[in-house]
């Protein structure tokens, strides 16, 4: 694993959902002794970091994402206490820790809230986003909330409305009021004293709103719709010009990477949602001033054809520059990768070679939990539902549990997770598929990634390498080469499920030690299906 202060850049994050992980305490949610228990397997699949999800303080409406303590871990999840002992025994296995960072919104039980929503007087009056009814006593505006419905909330206290961009629970913090923002600044340096590596930077796009509250236009006919929502929601119907990636927020993330430049060797991942994401993502990782990397949801999406990756691939080139992604398949608010991409396809070769595709491209990579595993998306029944996100929009839109269900350790009833009932349903598919019984299986996808991970982390190409995507001749195959200094290595991926042939444009040597098959005659590549090549270019 990579050991200087770059070690983000082309770094490997283990995303960790702590509700979801292990439950050493018996009461079927998942906390921070569960996570330390576990760090040895974590640390064996030869990644660099770890990501957790939402630990703070939270009356839990969204799960963490609604925070009312920001200093403080949820008595869920344990104490302080646990928390440094978890990041000293992550420190010990060489694991940087990254937590989440909810910035752009508080939970409506935060004091701050609590005292802003008292009346338009008060200190905290303006740390809010309030706003006047129209004559009619209609909102503001015409902006949505990601949730549902409009994004703005009536108060009775104070005769005015609050925006939301989620839950009405979570009113949006006014980045615009300079005390507030410094305080949020604050809060993270509370976070990098106590040793974290970095942090996941949640709805970052979002942190600033136009002043002036004006209506946001609708998608023009024929132009795609919002990304990072499903588009049975209506907030994609409009473009959303207004109430978020404002250009002030440009200053803001010039202001956090000063703080974070304060403490070598952490890291920023900013999650964007926004109609263009990929600008975005140039603004916010270019220039070495703001973000560190930003997260991308071109591959957390329904296409994956090689024609729609290359395409993904050249966008990126044409667009984000010198920017940094961080790519991934699966998170905490997507259906799994081998339910929504590889459903019909080789349940251990597909999620493989997958994988060979996100670790060999430039950027760095987010693995989600049980990704190495193989889990298939859970099948949640209605009743046992916990997102606020999916109960509305069911049955269309299922919400996001099906990829939160507790991690399996082994093949019991509960998967190993929990003594008692775990808060979300085990899926009994998921039992064979189990950590257990994948050790003891040498030809598991356990194993295979293990080894793959492992030997990607030693070829320097892959890890902070240039990227320049040629044409094989082959639609069906996606290819590149990795570039560093005057090294360069030939990638070529075969995603389908037949076997594909191209003529080498290059006198190579063959890389083995990764796990993948192929055969090369002469200039001829014979890949079968779901392989992938790997060639020093001589």
């Amino acid at each position: 694993m990579t050991s200087n202060l770059n070690w983000w850049k082309g770094g490997i994050i283990y995303q960790i959902y702590p509700r979801s992980f292990m439950d050493q305490n018996g009461d079927g949610v998942g906390d921070l002794a569960g996570i330390t228990s576990k760090l040895d397997y974590v640390a064996s699949l030869g990644v660099d970091a770890i990501w957790l999800s939402p630990i703070f303080t939270s009356p839990m409406k969204d799960f963490g994402y609604d925070v009312s303590n920001y200093r403080d871990i949820d008595p869920l999840f344990g104490t302080l206490e646990d928390f440094k002992r978890l990041i000293t025994t992550a420190h010990d296995l060489g694991l940087k820790v990254m937590i989440d960072q909810v910035l752009s919104h508080t939970s409506d039980q935060h004091p701050w809230f609590e005292e802003s929503r008292q009346n338009k007087t008060n200190p905290k009056a303006d740390w809010f986003v309030w706003s006047d009814p129209k004559p009619d006593g209609s909102p503001p505006n015409n902006w949505l909330s990601i949730f549902g419905g409009s994004a703005w909330q009536w108060d009775s206290r104070r005769l005015q409305y609050y925006l939301h961009n989620f839950l009405t629970s979570q009113p949006d913090v006014n980045f615009h009021n300079d005390e507030v923002r410094h305080l949020q600044l604050d809060n993270m340096r509370f976070w990098l004293e106590l040793g974290v590596d970095g942090f996941r930077l949640d709805t970052v796009n979002f942190f600033y709103h136009s002043q002036g509250l004006e209506d946001n236009p609708p998608v023009p006919p024929g132009e795609p719709k919002t990304m990072g929502a499903p588009h049975d929601n209506p907030y994609t119907y409009q473009r959303h010009v207004y109430d978020l990636s404002r250009p002030e927020n440009l200053l803001f993330l010039k202001e956090l990477r000063a703080l974070m430049d304060e403490y070598p060797g952490t890291t920023t991942v900013g999650e964007i949602g926004d109609d263009f994401p990929l600008e975005r993502m140039a603004e916010y990782t270019s220039g070495g001033d703001k973000l560190h990397m930003a997260y991308t949801f071109d591959l957390l999406n329904t296409p994956h054809s090689p024609s729609y990756i290359r395409s993904v691939l050249q966008n990126m080139q044409d667009i984000v520059g010198d920017g940094w992604p961080c790519w991934a398949l699966s998170n905490h608010d997507v259906v799994r990768a081998i339910t929504r991409w590889g459903e019909n396809e080789d349940p251990i070769a597909y999620p493989l070679v997958a994988m060979a595709l996100i670790t060999s491209l430039r950027g760095s990579v987010c693995l989600y939990q049980g990704e190495e595993l193989g889990l298939p998306e859970a099948d949640v029944p209605f009743e046992r539902i916990q997102d606020p996100y999916g109960i509305p929009l069911w049955p269309v839109f299922k919400g996001r549990d099906g990829c939160r269900t507790p991690m399996v350790w082994d093949n019991s009833l509960n998967g190993g997770f929990s003594d008692v009932e775990p808060w979300l349903p085990v899926d009994k598919r998921h039992l064979a598929l189990s950590v257990t019984q994948q050790e003891s299986n040498p030809d598991s996808l356990l194993h295979k990634v293990r080894q793959l991970l492992q030997w990607r982390q030693r070829q320097p190409e892959l890890i902070q390498g240039e990227l320049t995507q040629i044409d094989l001749g082959n639609d069906d195959l996606i290819a590149y080469i990795r570039t560093l200094n005057h090294n360069r290595m030939l990638v070529v991926i075969n995603m389908t499920g037949s076997q594909q042939t191209a003529d080498l444009p290059h006198n190579v040597t063959v890389l083995e030690g990764h796990g993948f098959i192929c055969e090369v005659e002469g200039q001829k590549l014979m890949l079968p299906a779901y392989q992938a090549f790997y060639a020093r270019i001589d």
